[in-house]
């Protein structure tokens, strides 16, 4: 069985899942690798608009998985340095990859989200979790630096860097009300309606026109690390006026206009 499943539940629309449950999804070089193949899918697919990560069973993803994590392809007759630091570029690059990836991710936070797991959530777009999830850095508790995987650069523009540099530092469990609380998370709602909750955004993300969604999630993040107002708005006036002149961008004010959901054709 393999480790992460690609589904389509609706038109424009990918769900990757984390599939070693018996695990709590954490990451070994097979999930990685499937993760990496599965990334490779939806970025190669230019109808898919909307990517939902999750993970199977009752946990999103617990780490690194501590009992075995293998090794990255080619590596296995190298030193232990050289596995290690090709194993850790391996995940690392996921994380990067989720970031950069065109297309809005959703994070469906089912359960714990440690480590790895933490990683993947904030390098998502929108992030609603179960009211029952529970997070944690957890790099420093197990001896290496609580700076890891993107987390010393992601947490910290999401959450505040006072909130964020005691949590690395720590490592200590946090629920999903004080993840809402500091702003990690955009909703958090009872087990029962996450999928439900996470349908009514993409529906709403579906509404943008291609071209619009694209540029947007592309603008906000640059915006986090551009050095002046003046650099923003000028990068804005440019997605403006790209954005703005598609056929997709008539057909979205029509739509708005009248009242009815806007049928896109990439134009």
């Amino acid at each position: 069985m393999s480790a992460v499943r690609v589904s389509e539940p609706r038109p424009s629309v990918r769900r990757i899942e984390l599939h070693r449950p018996r695990h709590l999804n954490a990451v070994n070089d097979e999930l990685a690798l499937g993760l990496h193949d599965a990334l490779t899918e939806v970025e190669s697919d230019p109808r898919c608009r909307v990517v939902v990560i999750t993970g199977a069973g009752r946990g999103f993803s617990a780490g690194l998985d501590l009992n075995g994590y293998g090794d990255a392809p080619g590596t296995a007759e190298m030193g232990q340095v050289y596995r290690d630091l090709a194993f850790q570029r391996l995940v690392a690059t996921l994380v990067q990859r989720v970031h950069r990836l065109p297309k809005p991710v959703v994070a469906q936070v089912n359960g714990p989200a440690a480590g790895f797991g933490l990683a993947l959530v904030c390098a998502a777009d929108i992030r609603v979790a179960a009211s029952t999830a529970v997070f944690a850095t957890s790099f420093i508790r197990v001896g290496a630096s609580g700076c890891d995987l993107g987390v010393s650069w992601l947490l910290p523009r999401l959450v505040g860097a006072g909130r964020a540099h005691e949590l690395m530092l720590t490592g200590r469990r946090f629920d999903a009300a004080e993840a809402l609380r500091i702003g990690l998370l955009a909703d958090a709602v009872e087990p029962e309606h996450l999928g439900s909750r996470v349908d009514d955004v993409v529906t709403g993300l579906l509404a943008a026109a291609p071209m619009s969604l694209e540029l947007t999630k592309q603008g906000m993040w640059l915006g986090l690390e551009l050095p002046s107002l003046d650099a923003a708005i000028e990068l804005e006036n440019r997605q403006q006026v790209l954005s703005a002149r598609t056929a997709d961008s008539r057909e979205a004010r029509e739509a708005f206009r009248t009242r009815r959901q806007p049928s896109f054709e990439y134009e």
